[in-house]
């Protein structure tokens, strides 16, 4: 799979008519937003998925436990639809953000 760079219309003209579900399109999603971006695919830039990984298991500031679809340490924990990004002080975002390390996919 390449990394190249994707138009914002490109991207917008694929997704507008995206009918797939969460689970069948948000990857590939993710991975044409960072193409668009010009940043690298989270397989690209992270091959071991230590700290930057699709289906990253989490523990919620607000307690329990989650999946972010998107990991990236030290940055953001990514649900297809919500973003919680890194505050400087205190972790993730204030909602039902996740703490600044991951859990381990038990599914992996």
């Amino acid at each position: 799979m390449t990394n190249t760079l994707m138009t914002a219309q490109e991207f917008v003209d694929k997704w507008r008519r995206s009918k797939l579900k969460e689970s069948a399109g948000s990857q590939s999603h993710f991975n044409d937003l960072c193409r668009m971006l010009g940043h690298p695919t989270p397989a690209k830039a992270d091959p071991e998925g230590a700290s930057f990984t699709f289906e990253k298991g989490a523990t919620k500031r607000t307690g329990g436990e989650g999946w972010a679809d998107v990991w990236k340490k030290g940055f953001f924990a990514w649900v297809h639809g919500a973003c919680w990004l890194q505050d400087g002080y205190t972790g993730f975002a204030r909602s039902e953000g996740f703490s600044r390390e991951g859990r381990k996919n038990p599914r992996r």
